[in-house]
């Protein structure tokens, strides 16, 4: 099937959870690719009443039909995944139920498209496309390469747990992406490190040249986040993200035993503000009130990064590109970030952004922040117009389109 660029497409989302704002990646893509004309729905998986208010957001602009996924459905998918060659990524929420509801939305020629949302998807929709006789095209957004997190995981994070599950699921999750052409018509993710990781998978396993494989990059809510017309707090540093995702709690530990004690050191009035969901109780002990705030869940980020006087990104493992940088670019906070999380970025260190290698070289560069307005400014004005110009969530939803048309040309 061959679509005129003028041509409106039917889009089955498949994604296993609900889109939010904390999803900041689907959901704003399906917002971008809505407002283009298309025609959304989406199949997921929902925790219940904890998923409520989010949904009933989405159900006013798309077609939406969930499966209920409970915490027991999900340990019984992953036992079954064991003593198997599955990914346990792959195998969560891998339910009959998801299976039946994602072969039913796609059965009858009632999408063009089906856009796979991250490995944990990848199987439901595979395994529901796999019975159809005139499946429609299969598109995964992988969004980045599980087994790179792993390595980088098992290399680097200061928790056994988080290593041992890494260690676990590494080999079988190399297998399964490197395995992602024979399944799929197109892959995206969202920097070209991630793109090279699976290629490099690829070879390693011998597998055929594969199909295309696009960087969508994230982008970020530029109405959304603007810079704010107030004062900044005095010496304060924040970072975002949910901390009960185990490289930002590992950031926020290094951020606060290794980073801020040197930078106390000359600047004992500099304050921390840890921003973001359901952190641990390692982390909740750090509370101290006038030196380490720790919020929990809040409903909006950006009072935090307008308040700020910087914004860290102490990332000591990761992959992909990290939205946290961007929502504080754009507010006009000035950046600090480890050097590894700017590689999915096309921005120049020094300009856009400070970068920092280890603790000694990220407190020095908060401590010369800190004592430099000038640059302070410098860093938030250009940092504003590097998102504007790379950061577009219209732009990727652009880019993700022609992938979708893309894989209805006929192949041969």
């Amino acid at each position: 099937m061959t679509t005129p660029a003028s041509h409106k497409l039917r889009i089955l989302i498949v994604a296993p959870y609900v889109p939010s704002a904390i999803r900041v990646r689907p959901y704003n893509l399906m917002r971008a690719l809505a407002a283009r004309g298309h025609q959304i729905h989406l199949v997921c998986a929902t925790r219940g009443f904890a998923d409520a208010k989010d949904l009933a957001a989405l159900q006013v602009a798309y077609t939406v039909t969930t499966v209920t996924v409970g915490r027991g459905q999900n340990l019984l998918a992953y036992l079954r995944a064991l003593p198997r060659t599955l990914p346990l990524q792959a195998a969560h929420c891998l339910t009959p139920a998801f299976v039946a509801a994602t072969r039913a939305a796609m059965a009858g020629g009632n999408c063009d498209v089906v856009h796979i949302e991250h490995l944990r998807a990848a199987e439901i929709a595979w395994q529901a496309a796999a019975t159809l006789p005139n499946a429609p095209p299969l598109v995964l957004d992988a969004v980045d390469s599980i087994s790179l997190l792993f390595e980088r995981t098992i290399r680097h994070s200061p928790k056994l747990k988080n290593r041992a599950i890494g260690l676990l699921d590494l080999a079988r999750t190399r297998r399964y992406e490197a395995a992602y052409s024979h399944r799929f018509a197109h892959i995206v993710l969202t920097s070209v490190e991630e793109r090279w990781a699976l290629d490099m998978l690829r070879r390693h396993f011998g597998q055929r040249e594969g199909v295309p494989i696009t960087v969508v990059p994230n982008g970020v809510d530029l109405a959304y986040f603007q810079p704010q017309a107030q004062q900044r707090d005095a010496a304060t540093i924040v970072f975002t993200g949910k901390m009960s995702y185990h490289a930002n709690e590992a950031a926020a530990l290094y951020l606060l035993h290794e980073i801020m004690p040197r930078v106390w050191q000359a600047h004992p009035e500099a304050r921390v503000v840890l921003a973001g969901a359901e952190p641990g109780g390692e982390l909740l002990a750090h509370h101290n009130p006038g030196r380490v705030e720790v919020t929990g869940a809040v409903p909006d980020l950006r009072p935090y990064l307008a308040q700020a006087t910087l914004a860290v990104a102490p990332m000591r493992y990761g992959v992909g590109v990290q939205n946290k940088v961007l929502e504080a670019m754009a507010m006009a906070t000035p950046v600090i970030a480890a050097r590894q999380t700017t590689r999915a970025l096309a921005v120049c260190p020094g300009h856009e952004l400070l970068v920092a290698d280890d603790a000694p070289e990220f407190a020095d560069q908060i401590m010369h922040l800190l004592d430099n307005p000038e640059l302070q400014q410098q860093l938030a004005q250009a940092g504003r117009r590097y998102v504007e110009a790379q950061h577009s969530w219209a732009q990727s939803a652009a880019v993700l389109e022609q992938c979708y048309r893309a894989a209805l040309r006929p192949q041969g």
